[in-house]
């Protein structure tokens, strides 16, 4: 075992081209709260314990132009299905629907109005 200090994913930050439009969906479509804005330039949202600070660069790479390498996130979740539903429910876009995956895992994709990708996953029991 190793004496090394334990880190622990709690924030992701993401360049968007329009921040108030990026961080509306995050908002009102999958349900993560603000937390703290610092004027036309940065907003931190957080659900859970996962926070997300959107930083406003009009003139970086697209996410979508990105493809695959837009996910920026794995998350894991207790009850897959619910939060699909309610996900779904508020207009989420959703790229995958929950699936069974060999590896033990349900998952599902999530992706942004910006190209932004995310899984979230809960373990099969």
């Amino acid at each position: 075992m190793s004496n090394s200090p334990s880190l622990r994913s709690y924030a992701y930050v993401l360049a968007v081209p329009d921040l108030v439009r990026t961080a509306e969906y995050f908002r009102d479509v999958l349900g993560v709260v603000p937390e703290w804005q610092d004027g036309d330039n940065w907003q931190a949202l957080a659900r859970d314990g996962v926070r997300v600070m959107l930083g406003h660069c009009p003139d970086a790479l697209p996410p979508r132009d990105l493809g695959d390498h837009s996910y920026f996130a794995y998350l894991h979740v207790d009850d897959i299905d619910a939060l699909h539903a309610e996900l779904l429910g508020r207009g989420a876009l959703i790229r995958q629907s929950p699936t069974d995956k060999p590896w033990g895992m349900r998952e599902m994709a999530l992706e942004t109005p910006d190209g932004h990708r995310l899984m979230v996953g809960q373990e099969i029991r």
